[in-house]
């Protein structure tokens, strides 16, 4: 019976979470991994349930239940190889998914009450220590064929592209304007949720496999769009959502309001020692007011922190129930010395004459909701109010942007500047030019890394079947 109801006896257990004390002044992940103990104790708590609600939950359809109790046994490998049949990137995911969304809210322990299995957590144990134990992806049954794709793009909807065709004997040259692979989850995403070997490991791996990556490479710059339909078979578009999203108020081009983007990747960059004498743009010492209530939002105001600043406001215009970013993020904010006014709305940006900021808001109250179902925020009339500060850090999110060369290569784009690449046409995520494909946020907009590798990974399946691979 004690094994029945372990689920009773032992807690939920995501592993350690550094002290606050040391977190907040260090770019390091906040997380210690499981030991093999512990990953064993908590995927033995799942209760294996006959229709997993955590896999229908995880965008990828993870097999979670098989490898936990894969985990559980001791069967590293056998894990992993589970693992990677649904997931490209399943140690990144582990990482930087919001589970407590996705496949952990669904969980049944959790809908009972008893905490969800730390199956983010578990996902990153399996390849972290697969890879340390010398694991790799099986290509020994791998049957080459003649063709070759460029892969537009080294994130993750890229690199979920390149994994499946070169699984299925394709070539992959993936080609990328940044220095290293992973796209926004190099540059965009901060050390303290997802280190910068993980990623550099990943690009090994794939290397291994037998995909070949061309960095400080941008199309239409460096390479032509012609030249690459002319060189290719196909090519998959995994470009994703970089263009900044204004809120359109007075003030907002003043020097000390800055993108959220450009100082998410200048901080990576000076990280990371490839700033090539670019400023680096710190926060330390400084009043800093973060807009927006995103993950995006989250990675600026837990950056500043690390940075030194004196204080960090997180203004949002609904209330905490109705933020879109995670709330283990949110909640790590608050920890680590953020201070949230909700119900907040920017109304205008005013320098003072000494090169400060005074960022006028006004209240808000929830109003009707609009055609996604979600109330909008209201001005209350008479509720402005004005905060002083140094730095105000804008993040509102990013959207899909047309490139300057897509009418030559007909590409079709929607009015939001998504690229039209439907899931269920002739060839899965083909577009308007038949012979290029595309996914992710480039596609459906700023979305989840899962959404773009499960995206990534259904093109290169429309590919393959357009090819004759298949």
């Amino acid at each position: 019976m004690g094994d029945v109801f372990k689920f009773m006896n032992l807690q939920r257990n995501p592993g350690d979470k550094v002290d606050v004390a040391v977190r907040k002044i260090e770019f390091k992940e906040i997380y210690t991994p499981l030991a093999k103990a512990d990953a064993a104790e908590q995927a033995g708590r799942c209760l294996s349930c006959g229709n997993p609600y955590c896999e229908w939950e995880c965008p990828v359809h993870n097999y979670i239940p098989n490898w936990l109790k894969l985990v559980q046994e001791g069967r590293l490998f056998e894990a992993a190889e589970m693992s990677h049949k649904t997931n490209s990137l399943p140690e990144i995911c582990g990482r930087v998914c919001p589970q407590d969304r996705l496949c952990e809210g669904s969980c049944t322990l959790n809908q009972g009450g008893f905490g969800a299995v730390t199956i983010g957590s578990v996902e990153k144990y399996i390849t972290d220590e697969a890879f340390k134990a010398g694991w790799r992806p099986d290509m020994s049954k791998v049957v080459w064929s003649d063709k070759k794709v460029a892969v537009i793009g080294a994130g993750p909807a890229g690199l979920g592209c390149a994994d499946i065709l070169v699984r299925n004997g394709v070539k992959p040259v993936v080609f990328d304007r940044y220095e290293e692979i992973g796209g926004l989850l190099t540059f965009g995403i901060p050390e303290f949720k997802l280190e910068k070997d993980v990623v550099k490991t990943r690009r090994l791996i794939m290397e291994e496999m037998g995909v070949e990556f061309r960095l400080n490479t941008e199309i239409g710059r460096d390479v032509s769009i012609d030249e690459l339909l002319e060189e290719y078979d196909a090519v998959f578009m995994g470009m994703g959502a970089y263009q900044y999203m204004k809120g359109g108020f007075d003030g907002e081009g003043l020097p000390g309001v800055l993108e959220a983007l450009p100082f998410l990747v200048n901080n990576v960059r000076n990280s990371m020692g490839t700033l090539d004498g670019e400023a680096h743009l710190s926060m330390a010492g400084k009043r800093v007011v973060v807009l927006g209530g995103g993950d995006t939002a989250m990675d600026c105001n837990r950056t500043s922190i690390r940075q030194g600043a004196e204080s960090v406001i997180c203004a949002y215009r609904r209330d905490e129930a109705n933020m879109p970013g995670s709330k283990r993020e949110v909640g790590n904010a608050k920890e680590e010395g953020v201070e949230f006014l909700w119900n907040r709305q920017p109304l205008g940006i005013e320098q003072a004459a000494d090169g400060s900021l005074r960022l006028k808001l006004a209240e808000t109250r929830l109003g009707a909701a609009d055609a996604k179902g979600r109330r909008n925020a209201e001005v209350v009339p008479g509720s402005e109010q004005v905060l002083e500060c140094d730095h105000v850090i804008v993040a509102f999110g990013f959207q899909a942007e047309r490139q300057s060369w897509f009418d030559q290569a007909q590409i079709e784009t929607d009015p939001r500047g998504r690229t039209v690449a439907k899931s269920c046409g002739e060839h899965k995520f083909q577009t308007s030019n038949p012979k290029i494909f595309a996914g992710g946020d480039q596609v459906r907009g700023a979305d989840l890394v899962v959404r773009a590798v499960f995206e990534g990974r259904q093109a290169a399946e429309g590919m393959l079947a357009y090819l004759g691979v298949w």
